[in-house]
């Protein structure tokens, strides 16, 4: 059951129905519930047993080492969950991987992992490490000591399949508190769920039927028709993702809950690092907190070197993170390495503007901005392909430019333009607020706001892909 099918537009409102209608004290027993049964519904009685397992590792992990005192007991427990935790995900996301490897080399023909799926288990893991650490650092001041409520902090299933990765200072209080209908969280959280789907189904899935064709058959293709579709694929994975973001907040804003803001227009970056602020922003701060500060720390007697290092490091193992293929791994060093370049250039970029007599020109920011966009295409063409070579003929063709584009070349991309522009124009003029008080979707414009939410949902009818694709961080 995903958040595009239909099952799920069936199991919102009865889940949220049972959940009004139930007793304060209870309805965290009810989203619980609720949260194992979603997941329970992609059929992998496996996936269960993880979840619970990861949940009961950090829970107790948590409580023993807020109960001592002796520092090398504390960092001791640390040590046991995050490792507990780090070798549950891995040998989820790669076992495939090394089953492919020992058949090759020993000539077995093992299929145990041929339908092994790790659904959600990125996100949860990464979000129980989280915990424990912050426990550790002290960061969250008391574990939480009820076991059916952590549950549902590590189950809560607008989150669970995809993130947003929550902190536990963010989610948990929230969890506690006595739910109180609001209008103004519905009315936002139905408008946010709806312009989410828009995003998924009109627009990204409408994408994908073009990326995908160019993609598989890169040699077929020119070299113009590929740069187009790199550049439609960026805003592909940005709406499938930012999309099921959407979906996931407008789902928990029913239920009176905020989820964390997970995109921050991103294409409008005026750097690498910026764009790292703004895209997949709790798995940014995630790496950032749990892998970058403890390296850069570790390593500061280096200087600036050691910055570099831990910048290659950190990206290095979100390349891995996402899986173990050459494409992945190359991505993220290409995003180490941007990141590493910049903290060489940073010092004398303020001296360059100044000397080509740009420092005070209005076209500066936009030239940032698109030069970061076409870093951050380029390195797309390595997490799309199928292949390195794939990736590396892909990027000889654009170069060379190789033979006009046909009109039928890029249908798909004419037909999804109009729904493609508008949701570039809402999602680079919008305000992120709480009560989602944006241009078209504003208090005060009940008539406007009906309108324009009628004509979504006419356009997601007429328009949408509905072919149960999966959102593309699925695999993640």
């Amino acid at each position: 059951m995903t958040f595009n099918s239909f099952s799920y537009f069936l199991f919102l409102p009865v889940v949220y129905l049972i959940f009004y209608f139930t007793a304060d004290r209870w309805r965290w027993l009810v989203l619980l519930i609720a949260s194992y049964g979603f997941y329970a519904s992609f059929k992998a009685p496996y996936l269960l047993a993880v979840l619970l397992m990861v949940t009961g590792i950090s829970y107790a992990c948590g409580l023993r080492i807020a109960a001592q005192q002796d520092e090398t007991i504390r960092k001791r427990w640390l040590w046991i969950g995050s490792f507990a935790c780090v070798a549950i995900l891995a040998l989820m996301k790669y076992l495939p991987f090394l089953e492919s490897k020992t058949n090759n080399v020993f000539g077995f023909n093992s299929t145990i992992s041929s339908t092994l799926i790790s659904i959600g288990v990125s996100y949860f893991t990464f979000q129980a490490i989280s915990y424990i650490a912050d426990i550790y650092l002290e960061i969250e001041e008391e574990p939480e000591h009820h076991f059916g409520r952590f549950a549902l902090y590590m189950a809560f299933f607008p989150k669970l399949l995809q993130g947003p990765i929550e902190r536990a200072s963010d989610l948990l209080p929230q969890l506690k508190k006595q739910y109180q209908f609001d209008y103004d969280s519905m009315r936002s959280g139905m408008l946010l769920f709806t312009w989410g789907l828009f995003k998924k189904v009109v627009v990204a899935d409408r994408i994908a039927i073009y990326v995908s064709t160019v993609f598989k058959n890169p040699e077929y293709h020119s070299g113009i028709t590929l740069l187009i579709a790199t550049y439609a694929y960026s805003f592909q994975i940005y709406s499938d993702f930012s999309g099921y973001t959407d979906m996931a907040r407008g789902t928990g804003r029913m239920f009176g809950i905020n989820l964390t803001e997970n995109f921050n227009r991103p294409y409008l970056a005026t750097s690498i690092a910026d764009f790292w602020r703004r895209w997949h922003i709790s798995f940014s701060r995630w790496i950032l907190d749990y892998i970058f500060k403890p390296l850069q720390i570790g390593w500061r007697n280096w200087g600036q070197a050691g910055t570099a290092a831990a910048l290659i490091i950190t990206f290095l193992v979100s390349g891995i993170w996402h899986g173990a293929t050459w494409g992945f791994v190359i991505w993220g060093l290409i995003h180490g390495t941007y990141l590493t370049s910049s903290t060489y250039y940073r010092p004398y970029q303020k001296k360059l503007h100044k000397w080509f007599g740009a420092d005070k020109s209005l076209w500066l920011k936009w030239w940032q901005v698109f030069v970061t966009f076409n870093l951050v295409a380029f390195a797309w063409i390595f997490f799309k392909s199928d292949s390195l070579h794939s990736a590396l003929s892909i990027i000889l063709k654009i170069a060379s430019l190789s033979r006009p584009l046909f009109i039928d070349d890029s249908y798909q991309i004419i037909q999804c333009a109009p729904f493609l522009s508008l949701m570039l124009i809402y999602e680079s003029s919008k305000i992120n607020t709480v009560t989602q008080k944006q241009w078209f979707f504003s208090e005060g414009h009940w008539l406007r706001e009906q309108f324009v939410c009628g004509v979504l949902i006419i356009t997601i009818i007429l328009f949408g892909v509905f072919d149960s694709s999966q959102f593309i961080y699925f695999q993640f």
